[in-house]
């Protein structure tokens, strides 16, 4: 009996043995059999596409002061109303005209305390802004409608902004050069390793406009002074975009 015992307890430890022995084993079995990570190379491209602008956006600002704030939003309700319908005479289309800001201000005076008497502040008038914005899509009538929104009592801004009417297909022109200009990169570093581009992994892309050079600002005092219309140079906008690739690497 004891002799069975022994020859079960030998049997029973020899069978724990080997699968320890095996469960030991497997992990190493495993990464022998598992597939290296290919190696990646990550590259960069800028695409540029540089093009005339087809329309320019202006800011004309009538500004008008007096006694009260009745009289002052009346004189500049009168001018403002000119304006728009002059803009509306000169073609400009009624999406392309909107308001961009209005405000009713008071005028105060700040009286001297030098004697030591404390005065108070007080209103000496009122100031109204009526601010419109005009995109303008025939940049041969700009200058013209410059000098005639000043005829019609236009007294600030003028700033101008030059941009481009379909943004979207000028940025794909640059997206392809930004890709292209990647790919010869990458091929050519791959090239000089003796390797090949394999899949691609991740792509992503970051774009921008950068404004027309020169750029066109004015105030509305110096555009005065023209004789016929107001000279205006649009230069050309630039629109950039840059694309990052990372391939796996083909050995």
């Amino acid at each position: 009996m004891t002799s069975s015992l022994t020859a079960r307890s030998r049997m029973l430890a020899a069978g724990a043995l080997s699968a320890l022995m095996l469960s030991a084993s497997a992990p190493a079995f495993a990464d022998e059999a598992k597939t290296p990570e290919p190696g990646v190379i990550s590259v960069s491209g800028e695409g540029v596409a540089a093009v005339a602008p087809d329309m320019a956006v202006i800011s004309l600002t009538v500004l008008r002061e007096a006694e009260t704030a009745r009289e002052a939003l009346d004189a500049n309700n009168a001018a403002m109303s000119d304006v728009l319908a002059a803009m509306k005479a000169e073609g400009i289309a009624e999406r392309d005209l909107q308001t961009g800001a209005f405000s009713v201000q008071p005028r105060w005076v700040y009286p001297d305390n030098k004697d030591g008497e404390t005065r108070e502040p007080r209103i000496v008038g009122y100031t109204v802004n009526n601010t419109l914005t005009v995109r303008i899509r025939d940049l041969a009538r700009l200058g013209a409608i410059l000098d005639s929104s000043v005829s019609l009592g236009v007294n600030q801004g003028g700033n101008i902004v030059f941009t481009n009417d379909d943004q979207d297909k000028i940025r794909e022109a640059a997206r392809l050069d930004a890709v292209t200009k990647a790919k010869v990169k990458a091929e050519a570093m791959t090239a000089a390793l003796g390797v090949s581009l394999g899949r691609i992994t991740q792509i992503s892309e970051n774009s921008y406009a950068a404004p027309p050079m020169p750029m066109a600002r004015a105030e509305m005092v110096m555009m005065a002074k023209g004789a016929d219309s107001v000279p205006v140079a649009s230069g050309e906008n630039e629109y950039r975009v840059t694309v990052s690739v990372t391939w796996e690497i083909a050995q």
